[in-house]
């Protein structure tokens, strides 16, 4: 198994690194709806992983694409988007692992997740794509509610994640609608 290291400014730059050492961006839900083009709330429908060599960036780079269908978390529109984010394998034995990654069970076809993205020129080997901001940082699976007064509720990650704590679809959405509203003068 190979270890995966991102060989382009323009990812590196999304998932925030710096001096070429790894590390996930903390932020807050405002700084990710300012940094991202979207948030989706939708089903993981398909999952594909290639890979590209490159002249430029070099041979074996392996990304991931999830298809998301659901609807996006500032318009409320009905949406399918494929997101992307670096590593997995295409075989048992051809690929590579990113630490980064969503989890397995996280980017399961069938699952719903809150996810942000934003469209890349480049994410490396010449790859324009919907890259999923932050990599597993970006993505937050979904759990309904029991009970009558139950409901979508959003799993949190903790301190220095947009989605620190858990919380309602429905509250999540809200604020993120009003943190996409353009300030009035």
């Amino acid at each position: 198994m190979k270890r995966f290291t991102l060989p382009l400014l323009g990812a590196l730059a999304v998932l925030g690194l710096q001096s070429g050492e790894a590390a996930i961006e903390r932020l807050t839900l405002e700084q990710m709806v300012q940094k991202t083009d979207d948030g989706l709330y939708a089903e993981i429908t398909a999952s594909e992983v290639i890979r590209i060599d490159s002249e430029v960036d070099g041979p074996e780079l392996y990304f991931t694409h999830l298809t998301l269908e659901g609807e996006s978390l500032t318009t409320g529109l009905p949406e399918t988007v494929i997101v992307t984010f670096p590593g997995g394998f295409v075989s048992e034995t051809e690929g590579v692992w990113n630490s980064e990654a969503p989890s397995a069970d996280d980017q399961k076809i069938g699952n719903k997740v809150v996810a942000f993205y934003k469209h890349l020129d480049n994410a490396g080997g010449g790859l324009e794509c919907n890259f999923l901001y932050a990599s597993h940082g970006g993505l937050y699976r979904t759990v309904e509610a029991p009970g009558q007064n139950g409901g979508t509720v959003v799993l949190g990650r903790g301190e220095g994640y947009a989605v620190d704590a858990n919380i309602t679809l429905e509250s999540l959405t809200k604020a993120i609608e009003t943190l996409s509203k353009p300030e009035e003068l």
